[in-house]
């Protein structure tokens, strides 16, 4: 059903990366959230009534929630492809963010809810209809449940969107409550079982756990998470096939939004190439970065020795002397200035965020290690975090 819609609604629906594609999805699907949460909510409540079950009734109230959680999800994609303005000149992306947030929370509520009445019907349990319609829309609600969990699955994949995976989780997490709903209707009336409030439970929990991986999914992107690895190992594949360009440091990806990156890299070019062409080509890299990631790209050029032998040993004995202090350091924009005494060796050392040891004391560490072997030089070291 969604693939049609979206064949009939939605203009080029197979450019996934456009933000106009990413809006026309993101509402098309919370539409039709909407309408199957409130066809499922009359439903459900129809049955808790003939039934009598709290069970019934709570799960009906979930999928009202649903209903919500998906009018949120709507303005949210609707806020997110808003155009940048003034007093948001990075676009207003991350809103999708900011509804999957509040999705979670609405999952959270309602699992702490049914929590509630699910312990006060465990201590004072009420006995159980279950007619054949009642089952019926028990098992439709399944079947439903599922269906909306595998578009939403299809479509946050295809639009990588962190709202649309919080729906699908909760509708997942629904078809399971549902389900466990059936069979404590079935226990009861079957078998005489008062089960209600027990099964009640095991819903929102059920519930509650899926809140909370939610809400963590759309909580680290709005603190700032780094990019995939795949994408780090395109964008420096991008660069480094320029021949002109020899090394790739100081990446940071900033995310505002899906369709709202911006890229920011050291790219090391030989420092006896024209300037001016090293200018074009890093243009021409800027551009080719923006048309493949829809981002803005800046890159700031490192000039380095290629063709002084003597550099270029020193940075060889200087990387196997970083490796002896530690296997993870990387060191990039290394220089050295020769004098009549001694010979300084500047150069960064970039370090991962669980690195143990101090700046200062990996800088002793490093310098105490290079006078050892060159005591006549010495070191000027800036340490660096990797942000990727």
């Amino acid at each position: 059903m969604v693939a049609l819609l979206a064949k009939l609604f939605i203009k080029n629906a197979s450019d996934y990366r456009d933000p106009k594609v990413r809006k026309a999805y993101g509402i098309l699907c919370s539409v039709l959230g909407i309408v199957l949460n409130l066809c499922l909510t009359a439903a459900k409540c129809i049955a808790g009534w003939l039934s009598g079950s709290i069970a019934i009734t709570a799960d009906a109230m979930n999928n009202l929630s649903d209903a919500a959680s998906s009018l949120i999800t709507l303005l949210g994609f609707w806020f997110a492809g808003k155009a940048p303005d003034p007093e948001h000149p990075f676009g207003h992306g991350r809103m999708e963010y900011l509804a999957g947030l509040a999705v979670s929370v609405l999952i959270l509520w309602m699992g702490l809810e049914l929590l509630i009445s699910s312990v006060k019907t465990l201590l004072h349990p009420e006995p159980v209809e279950g007619s054949l319609p009642v089952l019926l829309v028990l098992g439709a609600s399944i079947l439903v449940k599922g269906y909306m969990f595998l578009y939403h699955r299809a479509v946050a994949k295809k639009i990588d969107s962190a709202a649309m995976k919080a729906t699908a989780a909760d509708s997942v997490s629904d078809a399971i409550s549902t389900l466990v709903v059936l069979l404590c209707t079935l226990l009861s009336v079957y078998f005489g079982m008062k089960v209600d409030g027990i099964c009640g439970i095991l819903v929102s929990v059920l519930i509650l756990r899926t809140g909370f991986e939610s809400a963590k999914d759309t909580i680290s992107p709005l603190l700032g998470e780094p990019p995939s690895k795949e994408m780090v190992m395109q964008i420096e594949t991008l660069v480094l096939s320029h021949e002109k360009i020899v090394g790739v440091h100081d990446l940071i990806v900033h995310n505002y939004g899906p369709g709202r990156v911006m890229i920011s890299l050291h790219a090391e070019v030989p420092a006896n190439e024209d300037i001016f062409v090293l200018h074009d080509l890093i243009d021409n890299v800027e551009r080719e970065l923006s048309e493949a990631f829809f981002c803005e790209a800046v890159i700031h050029m490192d000039p380095i020795a290629v063709d002084d032998k003597a550099v270029s040993a020193m940075h060889a004995a200087l990387v196997r002397i970083i490796h002896s202090v530690h296997t993870e350091i990387s060191i990039h924009d290394f220089r050295m200035v020769e004098g009549p005494t001694h010979t300084n060796l500047i150069f960064d050392v970039c370090v991962p965020f669980s690195f143990s040891m101090t700046d200062a004391a990996l800088k002793q560490a490093i310098s105490e290690a290079v006078t050892a072997q060159f005591p006549h030089c010495y070191t000027v070291i800036k340490v660096d975090k990797s942000y990727v």
